[in-house]
């Protein structure tokens, strides 16, 4: 059985910094491209970011890009993100998921597994 654990997320100041973690089991984990996505309340859930499935290529929302860091363990079977500068704007559940793929495609309809999600709320 898949699955993806979230961790790490909370209630942060602005301009705080905050580390989630993404633990996968049950899947090649290796073979996966992975993902960070984001709903914020009223909101449709968005791209963050995503890596490839060596981790040499990221790939960032506009929105993000220079703040938040992905990154991945294959050993561990975790993909990371770190996020600095956070913004009231940042708040929201953030999910981690996962596409086993050739190639670096990060879509909402099309990863194959999500987990449940973290709250991150970043207060003004």
């Amino acid at each position: 059985q898949v699955q993806l654990v979230e961790s790490g997320g909370g209630l942060v100041q602005a301009g705080g910094s905050l580390r989630l973690s993404c633990a996968a089991s049950g899947l090649p984990f290796s073979r996966y491209v992975m993902g960070w996505f984001r709903q914020a309340p009223g909101k449709v859930r968005e791209f963050v970011t995503g890596i490839s499935r060596s981790g040499g290529r990221t790939y960032y929302a506009d929105s993000v890009k220079g703040r938040f860091t992905i990154s991945r363990d294959n050993a561990k079977n975790t993909v990371y993100l770190q996020m600095n500068s956070l913004k009231p704007e940042d708040t929201a559940v953030y999910y981690c998921a996962g596409k086993y793929s050739d190639y670096d495609i990060f879509t909402v309809y099309g990863m194959d597994y999500w987990g449940k999600g973290i709250l991150v709320t970043v207060s003004s």
